[in-house]
C-alpha cells in the first residue's frame, strides 16, 4: 500500500471526484486506486506527496478508565490512543453552543446517579417495564422476511421501518430490517438503527444506504467474536465488487488507533451511473452486550464521526450486529450531546432512551450500556464546560 499525507480533492479527466476524509494525517490506497492517478487523467490534487510504501504499526493495549472520579476531574484529558496523530478533544467543545447552567445540572444529575446505585437500578428497572405504543413488527416477522433477521428479538416496528424501493430491490420486496430514528425532525431521520448484514441482505444495506443519500456509516461490531458471527463482511478488501446495481469500491483505509478505522468507498448505482462518497467510521473493539473499555475513545470516534458528517442533512447509518445495544448506546450519546451542544435547556435521558424505543425495541441492552452512556456524556460535557467562557 502508498501513503498519501494530506489530501483534499483530486479531480480526474473523466470526471470522478475523490472527496476523502482527512484529519491532517495518512490516508491508505491500494495500488489499484493509485493507478487511476497517472498523469494522463490528472487535472487537479492538492497537497500531495507520495511516499514509500509503509507497514502498519501494530496496535497497542490501553487501560480502562478506573473510576468515575477520574473521568469527571479537573485534571488534564489524555490522548485516547498513542497512535492517533491528531487529537481532536478540543474540536466539538470549541464550536458547542451548550448552555452552561444545563451542563452543570447533567453533570450534578450523572454524578448522583453513578454514586448512587439504588436510584440507577430503579431507573433502568422503569426502563425495562417501559412499553413502547404501537408496537406491533408482524410485517418483520412474516415468513418470507424472517430469514432477513438477524435475530428473532430485534425487528422493526410496522409503524417505523425503513421501506426500500421495490423495483430496485434484488428480491423484490421493501423489507430491510433497519429504522428510522428520529430526533427533533419528524419528517427526516436523524439516524437509521440496523443490524450488521447477512450474506442475504449486502444488496439490500447498499440499497438503503443509496436511497436514503447515506455518506456515513458507523459500525460498532468486529465480523466474529469468539467464532460468532456477528456481521457480514459486506465491502471489498481491494478493488470493487458488485452488490446488485450497486458497486461498491474500496477508495482508502486508515487505521487511527487500536479502537476504530475509517474506510472511503465509492458506491455507483450502475442503472444511472450517479456515484458519491460514503465513509464508514469502523469501531471494532466493542464487544456484544458489553460497553467499550474506555470512554474517551469512543467520544474520540464520536467526533470524528460528527466532524466528517458536518453541514449533512441524510440520515447516519448507525449498526453493530443487531442493531439495538450497541446501536442504541452510540445513538442515545450522540443524540443528547447534540442537544446540548444546541442549546437545549432541559435534558432528560431516561425519557431520550424511550423515544428511541418508541421507533425501535431494544434499544440499549443491559443496565451496563446505560450506566456508560451517563458516564460518556458526563465526560464530556465536563470537557466541554472546560473551554466555555464562564
Amino acid at each position: 500500500r502508498y501513503f498519501i499525507s494530506p489530501l483534499h480533492t483530486i479531480i480526474l479527466q473523466h470526471g470522478l471526484q475523490f472527496n476523502f476524509y482527512t484529519d491532517d494525517t495518512q490516508i491508505y490506497f491500494s495500488t489499484q486506486e493509485m493507478s487511476l492517478l497517472t498523469s494522463s487523467s490528472l487535472i487537479f490534487m492538492q497537497r500531495m506527496a507520495v511516499k514509500p510504501p509503509v507497514e502498519r504499526p501494530e496496535p497497542r493495549h490501553s487501560s480502562r478508565i478506573n473510576s468515575v472520579s477520574s473521568q469527571l476531574s479537573d485534571g488534564p484529558i489524555p490522548s485516547p490512543s498513542g497512535r492517533t496523530s491528531t487529537s481532536s478533544w478540543s474540536e466539538e467543545p470549541a464550536h458547542s453552543n451548550m448552555d452552561i447552567s444545563t451542563g452543570h445540572m447533567i453533570l450534578s444529575y450523572m454524578e448522583d446517579h453513578l454514586k448512587n446505585k439504588n436510584r440507577l437500578e430503579k431507573e433502568w428497572e422503569a426502563l425495562c417495564a417501559y412499553q413502547a405504543e404501537p408496537n406491533t413488527c408482524s410485517i418483520g416477522q412474516r415468513d418470507s422476511n424472517a430469514k432477513k433477521n438477524r435475530v428473532s428479538t430485534v425487528i422493526p416496528y410496522d409503524h417505523s421501518r425503513i421501506c426500500l424501493k421495490v423495483e430496485n430491490s434484488q428480491g423484490n420486496s421493501d423489507y430491510i430490517n433497519a429504522s428510522p430514528i428520529m430526533d427533533h425532525d419528524p419528517r427526516n431521520p436523524a439516524y437509521i438503527a440496523t443490524q450488521g448484514p447477512l450474506p442475504s441482505t449486502v444488496a439490500d444495506f447498499w440499497q438503503m444506504v443509496w436511497e436514503s443519500g447515506c455518506v456515513v456509516i458507523v459500525m460498532l461490531t468486529p465480523l466474529t467474536e469468539s467464532g460468532v458471527k456477528q456481521c457480514y463482511h459486506y465491502w471489498p478488501d481491494e478493488g470493487s465488487n458488485l452488490y446488485h446495481i450497486y458497486e461498491v469500491n474500496l477508495v482508502s483505509e486508515h487505521v487511527w488507533c487500536e479502537d476504530f478505522l475509517v474506510r472511503s468507498f465509492y458506491l455507483k448505482n450502475m442503472q444511472t451511473n450517479e456515484s458519491r462518497t460514503v465513509t464508514q467510521f469502523h469501531y471494532h473493539t466493542w464487544l456484544n452486550q458489553h460497553t467499550p473499555e474506555t470512554n474517551q475513545a469512543l467520544l474520540d470516534f464520536r467526533r470524528k464521526v460528527n466532524k466528517c458528517y458536518r453541514g449533512r442533512s441524510c440520515p447516519i447509518i448507525v449498526h453493530c450486529s443487531d442493531g439495538a445495544g450497541r446501536t442504541g448506546t452510540y445513538i442515545l450519546i450522540d443524540m443528547v450531546l447534540n442537544k446540548m451542544a444546541k442549546g437545549a435547556k432541559e435534558i432528560d435521558i431516561a425519557a431520550t432512551l424511550e423515544h428511541l424505543r418508541d421507533q425501535r425495541p431494544g434499544m440499549v441492552q443491559t443496565k451496563e450500556q446505560f450506566e456508560f452512556a451517563l458516564t460518556a456524556v458526563a465526560e464530556e460535557v465536563n470537557a466541554i464546560l472546560k473551554v466555555l467562557p464562564q
